[in-house]
């Protein structure tokens, strides 16, 4: 049976957070033995009421076809943010009808939540004494009304096993991603963020938003510096041959890059080489030795190491869970 994903719509919901789940796990597909597409997760869409419109902050209402019944069903909740929350938000409190409706989500179910969501994962003692993230400008707020969470608001997203936050609007579609790609592999996550158009990974650590302001318009990017870094991964990259690729100093490539980017290109070029193995191990049959070099790591060793700080599994265990996956 595929993965059951429950949506909660509450008043006042924003339309494109709420149709991030469809549009991420709905279309998200694996492969039978016969080489039949089928669809890995069930998404539905609920409300803490009988069914019926349930209001956005848009000028339309949105159909809800389940109640909170559905909640009962769910392998994972999604939480999408909402401009409606009332006493979730301003004290911190869950109203009695959404009380009730959360009160049917079984022991175990994964949680998520999308920006603002996370009050109300919060406020049902979800998010108690660990991790979270929310709206970067809700976050000083969210860490008053929930003084026992630990807010970060610089995050793209938090993973928490089975507690997961992100901040706002994009931050969303990254999480859903990160959690394809946990299940089913960076194959299956990369297909669907190329049919949506999106990058295919950013990690959750990178910077929520920009402190300083963007570089001018007219002004040199680092645009040319990654694409040319993504097609020699296999070699040695270093900071000076990035820079010259911009014709820029090492000084301003790197500040310019922080500020585009989010994170250090040393940061990135480990994300982007991270993915490559991955990719390498869940595609090919390649020996680890020859993962490790095709994807820049240079030793079994080293990819190793990079493989568990990032996943927390070795190479061969993570090419196993996946091949697995993909061949039932």
């Amino acid at each position: 049976m595929p993965h059951r994903v429950v949506v909660l719509a509450l008043d006042g919901a924003l339309p494109f957070e709420l149709g991030i789940p469809q549009r991420i796990f709905g279309r998200s597909l694996g492969t039978e033995p016969d080489g039949r597409a089928r669809k890995l997760y069930e998404v539905v869409t609920c409300s803490i009421r009988p069914p019926g419109p349930v209001r956005t902050d848009a000028d339309f209402a949105v159909l809800v076809e389940h109640g909170p019944e559905a909640l009962a069903t769910a392998d994972t909740v999604v939480v999408p943010a909402s401009y409606e929350l009332g006493p979730v938000f301003e004290e911190g409190r869950l109203t009695e009808e959404l009380a009730a409706a959360l009160a049917l989500v079984r022991p175990g179910t994964r949680m998520v939540s999308i920006c603002t969501g996370s009050y109300v994962l919060a406020a049902a003692g979800y998010l108690d004494g660990r991790p979270a993230t929310t709206h970067w400008s809700s976050a000083d707020h969210f860490q008053r009304i929930f003084p026992q969470v630990r807010v970060d608001p610089d995050v793209l997203f938090i993973d928490d096993g089975d507690v997961l936050t992100s901040a706002g609007v994009a931050a969303g579609i990254d999480l859903c991603l990160h959690l394809v790609r946990r299940d089913h592999g960076a194959a299956v996550a990369n297909e669907i963020a190329r049919r949506t158009v999106v990058p295919p990974h950013r990690d959750g650590g990178q910077a929520q938003y920009i402190h300083r302001p963007l570089p001018e318009p007219q002004f040199a990017t680092t645009t040319a510096a990654r694409a040319w870094a993504l097609a020699r991964l296999d070699r040695p990259i270093l900071l000076r041959d990035m820079a010259e690729q911009e014709a820029m100093s090492v000084r301003t490539f790197t500040r310019r890059f922080r500020e585009e980017v989010g994170i250090s290109p040393g940061q990135w070029l480990t994300q982007q080489r991270v993915e490559r193995a991955r990719q390498l191990l869940e595609s090919t049959d390649l020996s680890i030795d020859q993962v490790a070099r095709d994807a820049g790591f240079g030793t079994a060793t080293s990819l190793r190491q990079h493989l568990q700080a990032a996943l927390g599994v070795p190479p061969t265990v993570y090419r196993r869970t996946f091949r697995s996956s993909a061949d039932a």
